[in-house]
C-alpha cells in the first residue's frame, strides 16, 4: 500500500485566494486531529482550514471537514483525492485565505482538489509492502547463482558477510517467499541454508531498504 512517509507543502493562487495545503503522514485518528488543531492554531487568521484524513489498511477511517465552506466543496473532494491516490495513513488541511472573488462550488471543488493533488508531489511517498527478511548461507561456489536468481526478481542484498560460508540478507514480497526458496535451494544443489526468516513490513527510498 502507498503511505505517506513525509509529509510536504503546496500553495496555489486561484482568483486571488490563496490554498496551503499541509500534508502529514499520522497512524491514528487521534494523532490525525492533533494535526487539524495545530494546523488551525498556525493559521488561526485564515478564512478557512478543511480537512481530510484516510487511516488504516483498508483505509477503513475516513474524515473531512468543510470548515465552514459550502457542504461538500471542501473536506469530501481532498478525501477523494487521498482515495483516488490510494494513500494510507494520511492527513491533509487545506488553509484558504479569501482573495476576494467568489469562486462557486466547481471552483472550490477544483481549487481544493489541486492543493491537495499538489502538496501530495511535495510529499514523500512509498510503497509499503509486506514480506520477509530472508538470510541464506551457502558455500563461495553457490553465492554466484543466489546472486543470478535474486538479480531475475529483482531482489536487492541489503547485507553480506563474506566468512568461511557467505550470508546474505534480502527482503522477499510475501507472495515470493516460498518460490524463491525452492528455486535457491534447486539451484545451489541443496547447498543453500535459511538460518532466518523474519516477518516484516518494508520500502524502498532512494534504493535503501526501510523497515516499519
Amino acid at each position: 500500500m502507498k503511505i505517506v512517509y513525509s509529509g510536504g507543502e503546496a500553495e496555489i493562487i486561484e482568483k486571488k485566494s490563496r490554498f496551503i495545503a499541509t500534508v502529514k503522514p499520522v497512524d491514528s485518528e487521534e494523532e490525525a486531529l492533533e494535526f487539524i488543531a495545530g494546523m488551525k492554531k498556525k493559521y488561526w487568521n485564515a478564512t478557512h482550514n478543511c480537512s481530510a484524513f484516510v487511516v488504516g489498511a483498508r483505509q477503513e477511517l475516513q474524515r473531512c471537514s468543510d470548515d465552514g465552506e459550502p457542504q461538500g466543496t471542501a473536506g469530501r473532494p481532498m478525501l477523494d483525492v487521498l482515495l483516488g491516490e490510494e494513500v494510507h495513513n494520511a492527513a491533509v488541511v487545506v488553509t484558504r485565505y479569501f482573495g476576494g472573488t467568489l469562486l462557486g462550488t466547481g471552483g472550490l471543488v477544483r481549487a481544493y482538489s489541486r492543493a491537495v493533488q499538489e502538496g501530495l508531489k511535495n510529499s514523500c511517498i512509498l510503497e509499503k509492502r509486506t514480506g520477509f527478511l530472508l538470510k541464506i548461507r551457502t558455500d563461495y561456489n553457490g553465492i554466484g547463482k543466489i546472486q543470478y536468481l535474486l538479480g531475475q526478481r529483482g531482489l536487492h542484498i541489503t547485507a553480506s558477510d563474506y566468512a568461511e560460508a557467505v550470508t546474505v540478507e534480502t527482503l522477499v514480497p510475501e507472495e515470493e517467499i516460498g518460490t524463491l526458496r525452492e528455486a535457491v535451494t534447486e539451484g545451489t544443489c541443496g547447498r543453500a541454508e535459511f538460518p532466518e526468516q523474519i516477518p516484516v513490513c518494508y520500502a524502498f527510498l532512494e534504493g535503501e531498504p526501510i523497515l516499519f
